[in-house]
């Protein structure tokens, strides 16, 4: 099967590498000529373990090319998956843009029957304009060319894409007709042999899985934060009290852990465009807008702590040292991080950061330049340090040698932000140790 993927972000990558792996002819288009010219040269753009590899083994087994010329490939493909950025506008709806340009190119050349597959991240009604943009193109060169539309949502995890993608906890595919469901059945046959779940729905339902789904676990992580906060004011340990809920097989153990708030590339993109769908419809998501809130809230709940281990004292000429950048672990992606937002508050209170993260510190230097310092490991970012800030739960971090870090920071004091280290180790070794929710 010959397919087309337009976009080669994070999505579009991964998803055509591995549709290649598994069989198919895959071509990845993007407007990016130097992009392209760097992935034909073997340059991957974004860090995901594994994918380097799996990009230069398709590469050389010729499932996998890439190009700037949509128009090119167009003839040869039965489907074209558009997984175009859909970054959000100014009032949190998505902008559909790149979506509806991949949508007029393809009207404005189609010739044959083929299955047009949205993969971005989009609001409900989206797949109608998609349709009503390849048809007034059609129109215009006066000619029907038969052609589906269909919603194919991605649920990758940053840092895990590759298994996500080869071993799925379910693949939700939105059809409008039997013959756009046969020809993505074929296409999703080898997951099929493997028994994953491949649901197909109606289109609008697969549109909006995808944005309840990232808004149901940016809910479970900003409630816990929110009960995180109120452990520490009742003298509980949200640690324990997550054990006690997570325990009930409808609550369930995942996305139950405290921490200095949610970032990254979908969770606050996506609860935004949802509660701007729901306003555009004339209804009020109250239950997101203050998951919202509780999240930009705890992005500076480090700072505020760091403010009370000073008790009044000025911030001005402090060293802080800060152990991850990146949003999550195992990605270099900063959009939304925690990193950024305290960044900016330890900068305007006059201190000097010093920072480490294993991939992320290129990023951070294209973001905010030379205004940090950036260290070669994170004992050196600790060097006559008044404050440790752990903002990323990478491996790395877990288990330092705390001897050594003690005698190198001017003052031991660290402030967990993902709750990844043990009191009283820290304790024994002559720390002043704050975390979350506790």
């Amino acid at each position: 099967m010959n397919i087309a993927i337009v976009g080669t972000g994070y999505v579009g990558l991964v998803s055509g590498t591995c549709f290649a792996d598994t069989g198919a002819n895959v071509t990845c288009v993007d407007v990016d000529a130097g992009k392209i010219e760097r992935l034909k040269n073997g340059e991957i753009p974004i860090y995901e373990p594994g994918l380097d590899e799996l990009v230069k083994k398709n590469v050389a087994a010729g499932r996998l090319k890439f190009t700037t010329d949509l128009t090119a490939v167009l003839d040869d493909v039965q489907i074209v998956f558009s997984a175009v950025g859909t970054p959000p506008d100014e009032d949190g709806s998505a902008d559909l843009k790149y979506v509806l340009q991949v949508a007029r190119t393809i009207g404005q050349n189609l010739n044959h029957y083929v299955v047009v597959v949205t993969k971005s991240t989009v609001p409900v009604g989206t797949a109608r304009k998609v349709r009503k943009a390849i048809e007034e193109e059609l129109a215009k060169r006066g000619v029907d060319v038969p052609f589906d539309v269909a919603s194919n949502p991605e649920f990758l995890k940053e840092g895990n894409a590759i298994k996500d993608f080869m071993s799925p906890d379910r693949v939700v595919v939105g059809v409008e007709s039997e013959q756009a469901k046969k020809v993505l059945t074929k296409l999703y046959k080898p997951f099929l042999i493997n028994n994953f779940r491949v649901i197909f729905m109606d289109i609008p339902s697969a549109e909006m899985t995808k944005y309840a789904a990232n808004s149901m676990l940016a809910t479970r992580i900003s409630f816990m934060n929110d009960i995180a906060n109120l452990c520490e004011r009742v003298g509980a340990d949200v640690n324990m009290v997550r054990a006690g809920i997570g325990a009930d097989t409808r609550i369930g153990r995942k996305f139950l852990y405290a921490g200095c708030g949610y970032g990254g590339s979908c969770f606050p993109k996506d609860v935004k465009a949802l509660i701007k769908t729901a306003d555009q419809n004339g209804y009020s998501m109250e239950v997101l807008k203050a998951v919202e809130r509780v999240n930009e809230r705890q992005k500076s709940i480090l700072f505020d702590k760091l403010k009370r281990a000073f008790d009044g004292e000025s911030l001005e000429g402090k060293t802080i040292a800060l152990w991850g950048l990146s949003f999550k672990p195992e990605t270099d992606d900063m959009r939304e991080s925690t990193a950024l937002v305290m960044i900016g508050l330890l900068l305007e209170a006059g201190c000097t950061v010093r920072a480490y993260d294993p991939v992320a510190m290129a990023e951070c230097k294209r973001r905010i330049g030379d205004s940090i310092s950036y260290c070669r490991d994170m004992y050196d970012a600790v060097l006559e340090a008044d404050a440790l800030l752990l903002l990323t739960e990478w491996k790395e971090f877990r288990l330092p040698t705390w001897g050594v870090i003690r005698k190198a920071m001017r003052r031991p004091l660290v402030i967990d932000g993902r709750n990844i280290f043990d009191s009283e180790e820290l304790e024994e070794n002559g720390f002043e140790y704050h975390c979350i929710g506790k």
